[in-house]
């Protein structure tokens, strides 16, 4: 299939397009050891060599990585404290980057990616992305208090809920799961928080309808149909909404 070449540079992580029709104007762009000068051009990128000042480029390689997020890891690429990042857990050569982040001491489903548009997808608050978190209490969550997360309470200012409340053990208050489309930093603490009740634990289990299926600490490469699902289910939602 053939590509336009500002295009082609712009996925190879190089540039952004409009970088990439510069370095083309500026005569920087070989096809085939040919100088590019046309914006328009077009390339095989199974058979034609590009260069970029001299060095090959050749399209980046998109990754997707699922991990089951530990205590005591921080949901960055680094930390000025020198604390262990999620990054440090994982065994790649590629640049990659936490989808939004889990707290310090949170754990559960985390995503990391070097694709900017799948982390878009997941963490634009238009999107409204579900989050299940499984919460364990210093008390026993009171029925009145189960409606106030349900009809919403003021969280810094803007009104936050949960869409769903529901103990998965019987009998069980202490230990709740709930179901949000919030993204905003320590919601669920904050939440809670509001209520007077403190939090002794919190594991995200499921972001996107996506549930860890693999032990605390480990990570797994997802496959390109679980890629696929994720963002077709989201975008057919997405596209739902607007019409």
């Amino acid at each position: 299939m053939l590509k336009r070449i500002n295009k082609f540079i712009a996925e190879c992580g190089l540039a952004s397009r409009r970088k990439a029709e510069e370095f083309i104007n500026q005569g920087r762009v070989s096809v085939n050891e040919k100088i590019v000068n046309s914006l328009s051009y077009t390339i095989n990128p199974d058979k034609d060599i590009v260069k970029v000042d001299g060095e090959i480029i050749r399209p980046k390689r998109n990754i997707y990585i699922l991990l089951n997020k530990p205590k005591r890891v921080i949901s960055s690429t680094n930390d000025e404290k020198n604390r262990k990042t999620v990054v440090d857990l994982i065994n790649t050569k590629e640049k990659i980057f936490p989808v939004g982040r889990l707290d310090y001491n949170t754990t559960g489903v985390l995503f990391l990616t070097n694709d900017g548009d799948f982390s878009n997808l997941l963490t634009h608050p238009k999107n409204k992305i579900v989050r299940i978190y499984q919460v364990k209490l210093n008390k026993g969550l009171e029925e009145k208090d189960r409606l106030k997360l349900l009809s919403g309470l003021l969280i810094d200012r803007k009104k936050g809920k949960f869409t769903n409340v529901r103990f998965p053990k019987k009998n069980d208050r202490k230990f709740v799961e709930v179901e949000c489309i919030e993204g905003r930093n320590h919601f669920v603490k904050k939440m809670f928080g509001a209520l007077k009740y403190d939090i002794k634990s919190l594991n995200r289990h499921s972001f996107a309808g996506v549930v860890s299926d693999i032990p605390l600490g480990k990570y797994r490469i997802l496959n390109e149909n679980e890629i696929l699902e994720i963002v077709r289910s989201h975008s057919i939602k997405n596209h739902s909404r607007r019409n």
